[in-house]
């Protein structure tokens, strides 16, 4: 799998279009047309790109390109996802087409495009923490949690594909990036999620050519309508890691089935079970008995976008407490004079900002190389997961009956974050990785 680059290392064109400094000493205006975004006319990248000055890695301050990335990032958050947005119903998780080509043609244009994905195959490349940047700031609209920026920077491919050949690359990750469409990733089933070494069920039995694939898979986002998706299934003993492998599922073939699961959030996610479904030897991700390893990739590092994701929505939630205090009155002084408010705001304020530097700090171990990436993203993930929950709940309390009604995406944030705790591996999985690191790995 390509591995990330430095954390500075983004598309010119968003460096550009960040401040308009490098070239032009002016900000290029968000409605201005493509053409006139300036780009390199030479292929060397300066050395203050690929490892600037600010990047000291005995210090927390974030490298100036990610600074810039983070202010384009807002600024087209609020110059056209969130009008885009404030036209559709509270519960929305998509813009209608034509909205939504407008917008993933302007991300394109100035690089935000399947930050996740290397940029050989056309994403942008950015490192764990340029991607954790991105997400915060993409995640504040009403759908962020979800569909952040309402899907205007595409969804990228598993990063699992990058583990595959070349032909699989060729034939699913880089149409994957092309396409920007959501492709899912199949492990959780009735029998649980959080285990998979001893949960899976799902069994494939090779045939020949082929495999056949039997059983089904719960829980699964993004099934409906995706070109293809990576499937775990069992290949060996039950209960046994190394007897897990996984697989490429095209399309909606003969023998597969989806139905819809009704949750809290309105984005549902689906049962997608399998009858005897034919998948080719050559759609087999990495060998058999590889499954383990390649779900773990993507589980670990995947756990950092979606930590900061979270904070994105709890810091925007936090402002909406900020601005109602600061205005509302009530037994004759401001919310924002009462030390109960106060304290509520504050300590939101502290814990969001202890939160994010654990997410940048797992960020930082990956893209660096060293330390122990699969604990530094299990704190970073209960870490923001539960704080987000705490922070949008005491943005509830401080605007009252207003923050439950539907005129604010409050309400509609409180219950998309408490899957939040559950995905990506629930709270108590997450400590008890933690603790067995500390305690010993018998416990």
């Amino acid at each position: 799998m390509s591995r990330h680059r430095g954390a500075s290392s983004i598309p010119w064109k968003l460096v550009h279009y960040a401040h308009g400094k490098a070239m032009s000493q002016r900000v290029i205006p968000l409605d201005e047309p493509s053409s006139t975004l300036e780009t390199r006319s030479d292929s060397t990248v300066p050395a203050a790109l690929t490892r600037p000055r600010s990047m000291n890695t005995d210090s927390w301050e974030l490298p100036e390109e990610l600074r810039q990335i983070q202010d384009t990032v807002a600024r087209f958050m609020s110059a056209e996802v969130k009008p885009a947005e404030d036209k559709l119903p509270h519960d929305a998780y998509e813009l209608p087409a034509d909205e939504l080509d407008r917008l993933q043609r302007k991300a394109r244009d100035i690089g935000l495009w399947c930050v996740r994905s290397p940029e050989e195959y056309g994403g942008a490349g950015l490192s764990l923490l340029g991607q954790a940047v991105v997400a915060e700031e993409a995640a504040k609209c009403r759908m962020g949690a979800y569909v952040p920026a309402c899907g205007a920077f595409g969804a990228d491919p598993p990063n699992a594909i990058w583990l595959g050949t070349k032909d699989q690359i060729e034939r699913f990750g880089v149409p994957g990036i092309r396409q920007g469409k959501k492709i899912y990733f199949a492990i959780s089933e009735a029998s649980g999620g959080a285990d998979p070494a001893r949960s899976i069920r799902a069994r494939a039995v090779r045939k020949g050519d082929k495999y056949l694939l039997n059983g089904s898979k719960m829980w699964i986002t993004g099934a409906k309508g995706a070109d293809w998706g990576i499937v775990f299934a069992r290949t060996g003993e039950q209960g046994d890691r190394g007897g897990i492998t996984a697989f490429i599922v095209k399309g909606n073939p003969e023998g597969m089935s989806l139905k819809p699961i009704p949750v809290i959030r309105s984005y549902a996610p689906y049962e997608i079970t399998f009858k005897d479904v034919e998948v080719p030897v050559e759609d087999r991700l990495g060998d058999e008995g590889q499954g383990f390893a390649i779900c773990e990739t993507w589980l670990i590092e995947g756990r950092i976008p979606y930590a900061a994701g979270t904070l994105g929505v709890a810091q925007a939630a936090l402002q909406i407490a900020i601005d109602w205090a600061k205005e509302r009155e009530t037994f004759r002084s401001k919310l924002a004079d009462k030390q109960a408010i106060q304290w509520m705001v504050a300590d939101s304020e502290m814990e969001l900002r202890a939160a994010r530097l654990l997410t940048w700090q797992a960020a930082w171990i990956a893209d660096l190389g060293r330390g122990d990436l699969k604990i530094a993203s299990s704190i970073a993930k209960v870490t923001a997961t539960e704080t987000a929950g705490r922070v949008v709940d005491r943005a509830i309390q401080i605007l009252g009956g207003l923050g439950v009604s539907q005129e604010l995406p409050l309400e509609r944030w409180y219950r998309e974050l408490r899957i939040k705790r559950i995905g990506e591996g629930p709270s108590e999985v997450h400590r008890m990785v933690l603790a067995r690191h500390l305690l010993g790995s018998s416990r």
